[in-house]
């Protein structure tokens, strides 16, 4: 069985500039194939009125407005994301839907969330963020995940998924990941495995497709 995940050899610092540039357009670039993706991992979390949820990976805010509303005044959103550019679009996202005080905005890195006490977040959530990151910082990210979360919290990874023997769009796109990473930044990792290991209990798992791409939702508490 082939397991393997390739690597991402790219710096942060070449990630956020990027996404810097990207983040007036990324809507109209990936946004809407997205969505469904997102909603579905959301409708998983089922966050409640007044927790506090964290969402690593914000992007243009689509999943910050969703959760504020859910969360409601008694709650709390905290978003992180490595990128300036992404964060000024969803500041004005939130500003505009009248959600801007109900959600903290960090720029940083998921392998290290310090400004989050132990056990302070009810959930985690994840959408196509946890593949960008080298395949060694997956378990450090994951492990800062699962001390940010409450006893019986729980995390959810929308994630490019890696099938076992890959198919003919995972191996094409793993070439042009290793060719043309400035294009391809993530590539398909194995989210259920990787949340196992960090030693999640993996509560539900649904399998999907997105431009020929396995894509895992995967539930997952502490």
């Amino acid at each position: 069985m082939e397991t393997s995940v390739s690597r991402v050899e790219r710096s942060k610092e070449d990630a956020r500039s990027s996404y810097n540039r990207l983040s007036r357009w990324y809507d109209a670039l990936s946004g809407s194939s997205e969505k469904k993706y997102r909603d579905q991992g959301l409708e998983k979390l089922s966050a409640h009125s007044g927790e506090r949820i964290l969402e690593i990976g914000f992007g243009t805010g689509h999943c910050l407005v969703t959760l504020a509303r859910t969360v409601g005044l008694a709650g709390r959103v905290i978003g992180l994301d490595i990128s300036d550019g992404m964060l000024a679009v969803s500041t004005k996202r939130l500003e505009d839907e009248g959600l801007k005080d109900n959600v903290d905005l960090h720029i940083g890195d998921a392998a290290d969330l310090s400004f989050l006490t132990s056990q302070s977040v009810d959930g985690v959530f994840m959408s196509f963020t946890l593949e960008l990151f080298d395949t060694p910082e997956i378990p450090l990210v994951l492990a800062e995940c699962k001390r940010v979360l409450k006893p019986g919290g729980r995390i959810v990874v929308v994630a490019m998924a890696k099938q076992s023997p890959p198919g003919v769009a995972v191996r094409i796109y793993e070439w042009f990941h290793a060719h043309f990473e400035a294009y391809a930044d993530c590539r398909p990792i194995l989210p259920r495995m990787m949340l196992e290991q960090a030693g999640f209990n993996v509560r539900d798992v649904s399998e999907s497709v997105m431009w020929g791409l396995p894509v895992e939702i995967v539930l997952a508490g502490k």
